[in-house]
């Protein structure tokens, strides 16, 4: 959930996915190597770069560039950009008949920036890590279903029963069949580590890595350096000698302020300042160094199903989702509307156009709600930001044209995911980002709307028998069979059950000195394979 954490503290933001799809580069010369790659950040915007912990897009976009996992989303235009390839995995995994049991074996040819071999006990060191009491990793949630995990996070071992490695092989076993577990190894969690590598809950930055770049420098807030791993031989383009990253702007303005000026190379800020009309980055750079990548963030307001209001009252949930301005909503921020969970382009997507994307349809709303109003008032919780309030504004009009009188409150972006992750929560409805950590519909249904998530009851408070047992055999789904189930699913949880106000997916911005030649966007940079001109 610091994820999510990370998306509300930033509601305007869009932080987006990592390891997504690749889109065509953006701006290229004949690559040359060699060069130092100056990034700038502010203080707060990295967090970690210890692949058990780092939880932020920086971080994340950092670590791309050092991990090698056993599975990778390979550098190719979709669809094949989303098809997962192995990395350090020789080949795909065999997985056993039940679905509980992944064997994986690993090439020959990976190595530590030490020179040492990448074995499977380096992938059963990540796992660990994830796991020991006090790390509090968020990626134990991936991890929690693996066998005898519950036994390292109690501390009575150091190791889960189920994983077995001895030299190249790697053995996996599961409480239950985890049909998407190849693609939750392409996150950083699970990314090779040294064996020996201590757990730390405040994090290791340096130390051996077996992908392209190895950090060799991190003082937290200020400064880290990544320089190349000489013994990296595997096919991902790597072009420039190091990067350094500077965490010591005052300011985002600032950051971009040093981009600007080619005194950084790029840099992580909120996206609204990235759109700051008095800037003009778009103006002045659209297509040479200011990019906008379709994302995978999904922007919109749960709806508390707990509550009266919308308490087994899916006419009035439709009904809003029929009465909002999506292209209001849209309004300062770059992005697509959309009407269904999840993203267009994304494996188990089916367009079923439920909702009007381009202006309300207040008639329909209106009949929808006809005898559906209860209370007639709905509680809205905003995050106390200029966008986010001008947002509740939107929203207070669209309502009051259905009979909902809209009373908003706000709370400081800090304290906003706490307010609404209480179960005692009294909102009704309540803006929300998500961030998907890997490009499945499984992240973008299962993890909203099934009722054991969260401590057992979904974040949207919506607990379905029905859909939950939905939800849970598509989960249990491999290949095609599984994409199609999710399409089913989406259609019937948008159009059907309407938990969820769904406004759209925000496009992600970059923006890069003169001096950068290649530039990959995934959505953000594929910071491995820049170049320098």
């Amino acid at each position: 959930m610091r994820r999510a954490q990370v998306s509300l503290v930033a509601l305007a933001c869009g932080l987006g996915l990592l390891a997504a799809s690749a889109v065509p580069s953006t701006a290229s010369v004949a690559a040359r190597n060699g060069g130092t790659f100056n990034i700038s950040l502010t203080p707060g915007a990295l967090d970690y770069l210890d692949p058990a912990l780092a939880y932020t897009a920086p971080g994340w976009a950092l670590l791309s560039a050092t991990c090698a996992g056993l599975m990778r989303y390979p550098s190719k235009p979709p669809p094949a950009g989303l098809r997962i390839a192995p990395e350090v995995a020789a080949f795909p995994p065999r997985v056993s008949s039940d679905g509980k049991t992944y064997t994986f074996t690993l090439r020959k040819d990976f190595r530590f920036s030490d020179g040492q071999p990448v074995q499977a006990d380096a992938f059963a060191r990540a796992i660990s890590r994830m796991l020991i009491p006090g790390m509090n990793s968020p990626g134990a949630e991936y991890a929690k279903d693996i066998v005898g995990a519950e036994a390292v996070t109690a501390g009575r071992r150091t190791v889960p029963a189920g994983v077995k490695a001895r030299g190249t092989r790697l053995v996996i076993r599961f409480t239950r069949p985890i049909p998407d577990f190849p693609l939750r190894t392409t996150m950083p969690f699970f990314c090779a580590v040294p064996p020996g590598l201590p757990a730390d809950p405040e994090g290791r930055a340096v130390f051996t890595a077996a992908g392209p770049y190895v950090v060799s420098e991190f003082i937290r807030g200020r400064r880290a350096v990544l320089r190349r791993n000489p013994f990296y031989r595997r096919g991902r383009p790597h072009h420039v000698d190091r990067f350094i990253v500077d965490m010591q702007a005052a300011s985002p303005g600032q950051v971009l302020d040093q981009i600007e000026r080619n005194q950084a190379d790029w840099g992580w800020v909120p996206p609204p300042f990235y759109h700051d009309p008095v800037r003009g980055l778009a103006r002045k750079y659209g297509g040479s160094r200011y990019f906008l990548a379709p994302g995978w963030a999904l922007g919109g307001y749960l709806l508390n199903s707990h509550r009266p209001l919308f308490k087994h009252n899916p006419s009035l949930r439709r009904a809003v989702n029929f009465a909002v301005d999506r292209t209001a909503l849209l309004r300062g921020r770059a992005g697509r509307a959309a009407d269904q969970l999840v993203p267009p382009g994304i494996p188990g997507f089916r367009d079923a156009a439920i909702y009007p994307l381009e202006r309300p349809d207040v008639r329909k709303a209106r009949a929808l709600a006809r005898g559906h109003l209860r209370g007639r008032t709905v509680v809205l919780y905003a995050i106390d930001e200029a966008n986010s309030r001008a947002r509740a504004q939107v929203l207070v009009n669209n309502l009051e044209k259905i009979g909902l009188k809209v009373d908003v409150k706000t709370f400081p972006p800090l304290a906003y995911f706490d307010q609404i992750d209480n179960p005692r929560a009294a909102f009704d409805i309540a803006g929300f980002d998500w961030l998907p950590d890997y490009i499945d519909p499984y992240q973008y249904t299962n993890l909203f709307f099934d009722g054991r998530h969260h401590g057992g009851r979904s974040l949207s408070r919506f607990d379905s028998p029905h859909y939950n047992r939905l939800l849970r055999r598509a989960a249990r789904l491999r290949g095609q069979a599984r994409y199609q189930a999710y399409a089913d699913l989406d259609l019937k949880l948008s159009r059907d059950a309407a938990p969820f106000l769904i406004v759209g997916y925000w496009s992600e911005p970059t923006f890069v000195s003169n001096r950068v030649g290649c530039l990959d966007l995934r959505p953000y940079p594929d910071l491995a394979a820049v170049c320098l001109k």
